[in-house]
């Protein structure tokens, strides 16, 4: 049984939010504008960090634990994973977002759901997944909109309008280094987005954040993981300290503490008291340059791409072979099963209702961790010894 609290501890604790709410920056999202597709129940967590509790306790946030960051079949504790990368965003965001005076609470419930849509084996995997999709018709396959799709509509969190958007939105891959909000949007333009992103066979949507919130949260996408990389590049021996270009480190820095603590200082400067969250020039041209060399000599090395082709393969075969199990055996198939086991009835029908074949199976894929996609794949495809005594 849930318990409530007493009326004078309600009463002291929404003053507490309507405090808070005046102590924020004029450009800040208020606690008193979060806006829910449902109505909910009454709690003494204010509505964003209500929000990235939900975010915390759902299914799909337990999974980052086994998702790809940037470096896949790599025997090496060390090295960063798709967990560690959601915390790191969500600390620099809020580091930022407390200097700005803005809404810490909606900051890290955005950092925290932004990956959720990941398929396995990180960006690869998203190509991979998304070329399946479009074989089967039913546009690409973007992990910003499907982190919101997971949330939304498998797991029925009925998050704030505000994180949601800042999730779509947060697409750190972008090369802009002005951002600024969106606002005034509703449910009716996030839906449209959301249909606008998951069409899409490729490229970038364009989706600016609604709130100064969600802007830090793009930036600080980048911010985590250029430096990072770096670092734990260098841990695998695909690049030296010293082959990093001078003229980025001689602005940035050359490892990663110098890197985050630099530009989040530069992000802070350029962006106090104003509508939007900007980087000098300096900085932005030396995070693009720093950005390009990542990806010639980590995202796209060799060594990393070595099982990229099987990897293709994997996901094409386990697309096909699911989708037919789907349309043979209906709620007897494999993908109705396991989630008739996470989800009650009432929810399950609820997320099936109008979905393709095609659409199911890639919900599934998409929520997989890099073990379970490998286990399902020696399931489907491998031979497999019986004891017998």
């Amino acid at each position: 049984m849930r318990r409530n609290v007493s009326t004078g501890i309600s009463a002291a604790i929404k003053g507490q939010s309507q405090a808070y709410d005046r102590s924020l920056s004029l450009y800040a999202c208020k606690n008193c504008d979060a806006v829910r597709r449902r109505p909910d129940h009454d709690d003494i967590r204010q509505p964003f960090f209500h929000d990235g509790d939900r975010i915390v306790h759902s299914r799909a946030y337990a999974r980052y634990i086994d998702k790809t960051q940037v470096f896949y079949l790599v025997k090496n504790d060390h090295i960063t994973h798709r967990v560690l990368h959601v915390q790191l965003v969500s600390k620099i965001a809020r580091l930022i977002g407390r200097s700005l005076q803005l809404n810490e609470d909606l900051i890290e419930a955005i950092a925290l759901g932004h990956d959720i849509g990941h398929a396995p084996y990180g960006h690869d995997g998203e190509t991979y997944l998304s070329k399946c999709c479009v074989k089967h018709g039913i546009g690409g396959f973007h992990h910003n909109a499907q982190s919101v799709w997971a949330l939304d509509r498998i797991e029925n969190l009925n998050l704030t309008l505000q994180a949601l958007d800042g999730i779509l939105a947060h697409n750190g891959e972008a090369h802009d280094f002005v951002v600024r909000p969106s606002p005034d949007k509703s449910w009716e333009v996030l839906d449209e987005e959301m249909a606008r992103s998951m069409s899409q066979h490729e490229g970038y949507s364009g989706i600016m954040p609604m709130t100064m919130e969600g802007c830090v949260v793009r930036v600080a996408d980048t911010i985590s993981y250029v430096g990072r990389d770096i670092e734990d590049a260098i841990t695998l021996g695909l690049i030296t300290r010293e082959e990093v270009p001078a003229d980025c480190g001689e602005v940035l820095g050359s490892t990663n503490r110098d890197i985050v603590n630099n530009l989040v200082v530069d992000v802070i400067e350029n962006s106090y008291n104003k509508d939007y969250i900007a980087l000098s020039d300096e900085m932005a041209r030396g995070m693009k340059a720093l950005k390009d060399f990542n990806y010639r000599h980590i995202y796209t090395n060799s060594e990393i791409k070595s099982q990229s082709a099987k990897i293709q393969n994997m996901f094409d075969m386990m697309f096909d072979a699911l989708l037919d199990d789907v349309r043979k055996n209906g709620s007897e198939s494999r993908i109705y099963v396991s989630y008739a086991k996470a989800l009650d009835s009432r929810r399950l029908t609820k997320y099936l209702d109008g979905l393709s074949g095609p659409e199911i199976v890639r919900d599934f894929i998409a929520g997989m961790t890099d073990d379970y996609f490998n286990d399902m794949f020696r399931e489907l495809f491998l031979p497999a010894k019986k004891a017998r005594y």
